[in-house]
């Protein structure tokens, strides 16, 4: 099993995300809000850190706030055809900073139920 976490700075992609996921048979997903350090520092103004003018030009006009979506998977096939599928939808996109993915193994994964 693998863990699929992908950092949305473009939110405008969350809903066609999940569309994808649920065409291609995945069972389900949490998303939380989030903000990387980068984009922190700039919106909320933190005098003491040095930007490059460069660096905080960019992230000037961009959202502060990005959502984290992540799911547990079951094959390797399932992790690659998820992969694709966000990476195919984005794909036209001019701008560099929509986001990330990464995968961590998962050794285990225990539901919590209510007897």
């Amino acid at each position: 099993m693998y863990a699929l976490f992908i950092v949305l700075n473009d939110t405008d992609y969350l809903d066609e995300v999940l569309s994808r996921f649920v065409a291609i048979g995945v069972g389900g997903a949490t998303i939380i809000d989030s903000q990387g350090m980068a984009r922190a520092i700039v919106h909320n103004n933190f005098e003491s850190v040095p930007l490059f003018g460069s660096l905080k030009s960019l992230l000037t006009d961009s959202h502060p706030y990005s959502k984290t979506i992540f799911t547990v998977l079951n094959s390797q096939q399932l992790v690659d055809k998820t992969v694709a599928e966000v990476q195919d939808m984005l794909s036209d996109i001019k701008r560099k900073d929509i986001g990330f993915m990464f995968t961590m193994p998962v050794a285990q994964v225990f539901p919590i139920k209510k007897n």
